[in-house]
């Protein structure tokens, strides 16, 4: 269990990061107007956010 936990944290931490840097991307196409980056960035940034939290409520448990 204690081994899961670590993974999980791990996972939340590295999710976190990767939604944090495709933000920054995000910005970036905006800036230059390549709104198809732009809603690349925010199908991930969503899809990492739904990963997050589906690893957060296992950790809850």
């Amino acid at each position: 269990m204690v081994n899961r936990k670590k993974r999980l944290q791990k996972g939340i931490e590295s999710l976190k990061k990767q939604i944090e840097l495709h933000e920054e991307k995000k910005e970036e196409a905006k800036k230059d107007g390549r709104l198809e980056l732009v809603k690349y960035y925010e199908k991930e940034i969503e899809l990492k956010k739904k990963d997050r939290e589906k690893k957060e409520k296992i950790l809850e448990k």
